[in-house]
């Protein structure tokens, strides 16, 4: 059966973590949602997404036999009812599309939709809308993807140096961890192929350290949180989600965040979490083009592909960094900077279109990828529908 996930209205509203990437290719958990679908289908899955990542992400704008909205995360009772589909079904939960029989050709989209019968799910469902829905949901994700892991794999033994409070740590062949203090007592610890713990760190699950990443020594992590690929963890981080690829080596909190690819954040970098009178936490939409209310008392710092921020940076809640940007500077800078943003509280200035291919080039060739065609023409489509965030930079 052919199944796309298609990003819907969801590739605005979680922005900017998808300027870069279509829905489906973020992580939650320990998978990300596409790798999650393919398991539960047991099939391989393709994705729709936007005209400029189409190349990239081999996007299907062809007919297909169902279309899965891309923020949805996948269980055994939705997934049963999706495969039971009938031909020019519209499956809805609480007034959003989540699935499609058939999922039409993109050119024909609001025809075949109009024609199609509704159909109403009443269970409880997992789904990604707004970037902050990426750490409050990554504690269930979490479970359910390491029961998925343990399904497949064996454990390999914990070197006799660390302490192990709990029974459900799971680590793979070629992990390295040395003289920590494991405690899954209040989730799931999963240390993936070469990744390594260094001495002396803390954690309490549930946590997920993925492939060739490294938690430096005497890091102290809370649960739930997950590490990509290639990051390179240091200091205090609490409930958050770390993409791939990207660093905060060193000492500083980051606590109900997410942090995209390819991203630095400097040595004494803090981000703040919690308003001083504990109310909800206001985070810049891109959909609304404003500041809207959370409705989350916790909500710390968003940031998109390829940002960075200088040595002792102060991130203010639920601030929102944009891809391509640069910060630094003392003081708290503003809760929206946009992408290619270049300065801090004294003011920024538009990052240079080619000074950031320069600098994504000698990033991603550190992991011995390269800026392809594709990335650079991605770059430069968020560079011009970026344009109007950083009018005032010139004003």
């Amino acid at each position: 059966m052919g199944i796309v996930l298609f990003d819907g209205v969801a590739h605005q509203q979680l922005l900017p973590l998808t300027y870069t990437k279509p829905v489906a290719a973020l992580r939650v958990g320990i998978f990300t949602i596409q790798e999650k679908w393919n398991h539960y289908l047991g099939a391989e899955t393709s994705m729709r997404t936007k005209d400029y990542l189409t190349e990239k992400f081999k996007g299907n704008n062809t007919k297909t036999e169902i279309g899965v909205f891309a923020g949805l995360l996948p269980d055994e009772d939705i997934v049963d009812t999706i495969n039971n589909l009938e031909e020019n079904q519209l499956l809805m939960h609480n007034d959003q599309v989540i699935a499609i029989c058939p999922l039409p050709a993109v050119e024909d989209m609001n025809d075949s939709l109009a024609k199609m019968t509704v159909l109403k799910y009443e269970g409880d469902l997992n789904i990604i809308n707004r970037p902050w829905d990426i750490f409050k949901l990554n504690g269930e994700e979490l479970e359910k993807d390491f029961e998925i892991v343990k399904a497949e794999k064996e454990s390999e033994e914990i070197e006799a140096s660390n302490t192990v409070i709990g029974n459900s740590v799971f680590i793979e062949k070629g992990a390295k961890v040395t003289c920590s203090i494991l405690n899954s007592t209040t989730g799931p610890i999963y240390i993936a192929k070469n990744a390594e713990v260094m001495e002396g760190c803390m954690i309490r699950g549930g946590f997920a350290l993925l492939e060739n990443a490294v938690l430096k020594m005497g890091a102290k992590i809370y649960g739930p949180t997950t590490i990509g690929s290639f990051c390179k963890v240091g200091g205090e981080v609490g409930n958050s989600v770390m993409q791939g690829y990207s660093n905060k080596g060193h000492d500083g909190y980051m606590g109900n965040s997410v942090i995209g690819e390819w991203c630095n954040l400097g040595a004494d970098t803090n981000t703040s979490n919690l308003k001083n009178n504990y109310g909800n936490v206001k985070v810049w939409s891109y959909k609304e083009e404003a500041l809207i209310d959370s409705e989350e008392q916790f909500c710390g710092l968003i940031m998109g592909d390829h940002s960075k921020c200088g040595i002792n940076t102060m991130f203010n809640t639920g601030t929102v960094v944009g891809a391509y940007a640069n910060v630094f500077g003392g003081g708290f800078p503003d809760k929206h900077i946009p992408s290619f943003s270049w300065g801090g509280k004294g003011g920024f200035t538009t990052y240079k279109l080619d000074k950031s291919y320069e600098v994504a080039k000698q990033v991603m060739a550190r992991r011995s990828i390269e800026l392809s065609a594709a990335d650079k023409e991605i770059l430069k489509t968020v560079f011009e529908n970026t344009e109007k965030f950083r009018d005032s930079f010139e004003a």
